[in-house]
Parts: structure tokens; sequence; C-alpha cells
């Protein structure tokens, strides 16, 4: 059984995250979905950005902090998208993170993970906001730094394609992917 924090993505702490999260509890995690924006999540994506431009990415940041306060230092940071993003930023701050989840985007500069950090990575092939060469030399840098990576690309589906109320869902690539997440849990 791990914590799990669980960052939404820039539309906004939607249901499909609350969802992500009760899979993971029924899995026996306790899992924390803080509202990093304090108002109702984004029907669009470029809303999802007018929004977080209006809130400002360090107040998301320090909303993330004040998230993680009472969590335990072995917490596994997650996040969608953007919240991959925010996950990835605080690894700086949480070097003792029992692991690194990053559904439908990259996080975490290679030079703040330490050795062996379990990290796993689930990503639309091609994704739109993380360019395949980009994802690469990620990826190579991780491995470089001595993280334990393990990288799931889904070919032809969209950026959020676990989210069931957006049209780029795709459900036999959410099928693969939360038994892979729910896996990589288990193994923290």
């Amino acid at each position: 059984m791990r914590h799990v924090v669980l960052f939404h993505s820039v539309y906004g702490l939607r249901p499909a995250v609350r969802t992500a999260a009760d899979r993971m509890r029924a899995a026996g995690h306790r899992v924390t979905t803080p509202d990093l924006y304090g108002v109702a999540a984004t029907d669009t994506v470029e809303d999802g950005f007018a929004l977080l431009d209006k809130i400002g990415h360090e107040v998301v940041l320090d909303r993330a902090r004040a998230a993680l306060r009472d969590l335990p230092a072995e917490t596994v940071l997650a996040g969608f998208s953007m919240g991959a993003g925010v996950a990835g930023a605080l690894l700086a701050e949480r070097p003792d993170s029992a692991g690194l989840l990053l559904l439908h985007g990259t996080g975490g500069a290679p030079d703040v993970v330490r050795a062996g950090l379990p990290v796993h990575l689930h990503l639309a092939d091609p994704d739109p906001y993380d360019a395949p060469d980009e994802v690469d030399e990620w990826q190579q840098a991780m491995i470089d730094t001595g993280a334990d990576l393990t990288v799931f690309r889904y070919p032809g589906v969209g950026h959020l394609f676990t989210d069931p109320d957006l049209p780029e869902y795709a459900p036999e690539a959410a099928a693969e992917a939360w038994p892979r997440v729910l896996g990589f849990l288990a193994a923290c």
C-alpha cells in the first residue's frame, strides 16, 4: 500500500482523475487528489490554459506543495499531463518519493532524479504536447541518471486517452494502461 498524490491536467479536477484515484484506492492505496485551481474544471483545453494563466504556475505549485505537506516522504508523485509536470517539478523537493507516475506527459528533470527511482511514463504516440525526439532525449537522460524508467507509448491515440469524457478517449489503450499503472504502484 502506498500513498499517492495525483495531480490533475490543465482542465482541472475532472471526474477522470477521481475515477483514476478510485481505481488506485480499490487496489489498496491512499490517494490524494488536490484541486490545484480551486474552481470548477473546464470543458476545453483552451479554457484550461486560460485558467492556468490566470491562476499562475507558482500558485499551482504552491497548492501542490500544500497537498503534500502532511503526506509521507515516500509518497508516489503522479499526474495527468500538466499534473505530470507538477509531479516532476516537485521531485527535487521530495527526493525520497517512492516513485514518479507520469500519465500523458513527461516530468522530472533528470538532474534531480535519484538512481533507482521507479518512473513510469504512459504517453500517446505521437503526443501533441511531447515531441517524439524530446521524449527520446528525456528518456535517455533519465536512464543515464539511473532512474528505473519504463515508458509505454500508445500509438494512434489522443493526448488524454484515459479520460472517458473527452473525444480523444481510447478505451483499448486505457484498458492496457490501468493494469500497468496498478502494477507499478504495487511494485513501488
